[in-house]
C-alpha cells in the first residue's frame, strides 16, 4: 500500500508538471501570433564581403566590406526600433559567392538577388563607400535604377534626408547602372555614404557617432518614404 500510494504521488507529481509545461507553451504560443507583423519590411544589402574588400581607405586602410556592414547593422537596428521587419544580405564579413564558383562575382551577384526578390521586401537600400582619384571628393550620393518612379522617389526622399544633416552630401540623385538596382523587384537604391579617397571623410565615416547619425538620416528617408 505503502508503495502505491508513493506512486500514486509520483504520476500526480508528473501530471501537475505536464500541465504546467503546457500552460506556458499555450501562453507563449498565444503571445506569439498576438504580435504584430510589420508593416512595412525592407532589405539591408552591404555590398562587397569576403574576398571583395570593395575601396580601401587611403589613410587608414580600412575596407568598404567592413564599414558597409557597419553601418548595414546599425541601420537594421534603428529601423527594427521603429517596427520596421528587415532581410540583410550578409550580417558577417563573409562573402555571398559560392566558393567552388568559377566566377565569384556573378556567384555574389546571384545570390545577393534571390536573397532580395525572395524577400517580399518593399523596398531595398544598398549601402556602399565610395573612392575617387581626386582626394577632394566628398559627400554621400544616392543612385537609383534607370526608369524606376519609385526607386526615383525613395531616393529623393533618403537624399533629402541626407541633406538636411550633412553639409558634404551631394544636393541631387542620379540614375546608376548598377546590378542590385537592375535586378531588383521593387523600389531600390544605392547609397555611397562618403569617400574613403578622402582622408578627413574616411576617418569620420569610421567613427561610432558619424555612423549612428547618417543611419538615422538614412531612416528618416525611409520613413518618409513609407509616409509613417
Amino acid at each position: 500500500m505503502k508503495f502505491l500510494t508513493i506512486k500514486k504521488k509520483t504520476i500526480v507529481a508528473v501530471l501537475c508538471v505536464c500541465l504546467i509545461l503546457a500552460s506556458v507553451i499555450s501562453v507563449v504560443a498565444v503571445e506569439a501570433l498576438s504580435m504584430p507583423k510589420p508593416e512595412y519590411s525592407i532589405v539591408i544589402d552591404a555590398g562587397h564581403g569576403g574576398r571583395d574588400g570593395g575601396a580601401i581607405g587611403t589613410s587608414t586602410g580600412i575596407t568598404e566590406s567592413e564599414l558597409n556592414l557597419m553601418y548595414a547593422k546599425e541601420l537594421q537596428s534603428l529601423c527594427q526600433d521603429y517596427g520596421i521587419g528587415v532581410t540583410m544580405t550578409r550580417s558577417d564579413m563573409n562573402g555571398l559567392y559560392d566558393e567552388s564558383a568559377p566566377n565569384k562575382k556573378k556567384s555574389e551577384m546571384e545570390r545577393r538577388k534571390n536573397i532580395i526578390n525572395s524577400s517580399g521586401a518593399d523596398l531595398m537600400i544598398s549601402l556602399h563607400m565610395n573612392s575617387f582619384p581626386l582626394p577632394s571628393s566628398e559627400g554621400a550620393q544616392v543612385f537609383y535604377a534607370s526608369g524606376s518612379e519609385h526607386g526615383f522617389e525613395l531616393a529623393k526622399s533618403v537624399q533629402t534626408s541626407i541633406c538636411q544633416g550633412f553639409d558634404s552630401a551631394r544636393d541631387y540623385v542620379s540614375v546608376g547602372d548598377y546590378f542590385v538596382l537592375n535586378y531588383s523587384e521593387m523600389p531600390a537604391v544605392l547609397v555611397e555614404c562618403g569617400f574613403l579617397s578622402n582622408p578627413e571623410e574616411e576617418q569620420l565615416l569610421q567613427t561610432q557617432d558619424y555612423c549612428q547619425r547618417f543611419c538615422y538620416a538614412l531612416l528618416v528617408g525611409i520613413l518618409s518614404y513609407f509616409d509613417m
